[in-house]
């Protein structure tokens, strides 16, 4: 399982979702341009210490990104035009969650690209969520299906 990040533009948010995969034990790859410095201090406050664990790959480009990608892998795009409601979807351990920008998802050949296309539910009147919140419900989800959550640690 892995989460790919698609030119995030909110390093907030990109922190976010660097520390939910550094705590989680869940590689990240991070598909540029983003739309900061990778030094931008918003994004090194939203990662805390937990950078330090974060198992990070960065691709010059969404088709290196491809050339990376393992052969087995699903791409899982999550996005508000998805038709299927991510809690009705059979993971698979060598998933990667792809997330677009939080300005404008990903492009149409993005889009098609992907091997299946997850949405959240909400209200009729709810536009979207933040990227990093559903990215953690659906990563969630797919830890719970493939049985890879991390082990808890009793003190």
């Amino acid at each position: 399982m892995r989460l790919a990040l698609y030119q995030p533009d909110i390093p907030q948010n990109t922190g976010a979702l660097m520390r939910l995969a550094a705590c989680l034990g869940v590689p990240l790859d991070l598909i540029e341009p983003a739309g900061f410095l990778l030094s931008d201090r918003r994004l090194k406050r939203a990662g805390m210490d937990y950078l330090e664990a974060l198992e990070l790959t960065r691709h010059r480009s969404w088709d290196a990104f491809l050339e990376r990608r393992p052969p087995t892998a699903r791409l899982i795009l999550l996005t508000t035009r998805g038709p299927v409601p991510y809690h009705r979807f059979v993971f698979e351990r060598e998933d990667i969650l792809l997330l677009g920008r939080e300005s404008a998802g990903v492009p149409d050949a993005v889009h098609r690209t992907a091997d299946a296309r997850l949405r959240v539910p909400m209200r009729k009147t709810a536009r979207s969520l933040n990227v990093a919140l559903a990215a953690a419900m659906v990563l969630s989800e797919a830890l719970r299906q493939t049985g890879l959550f991390p082990d808890e640690i009793r003190a």
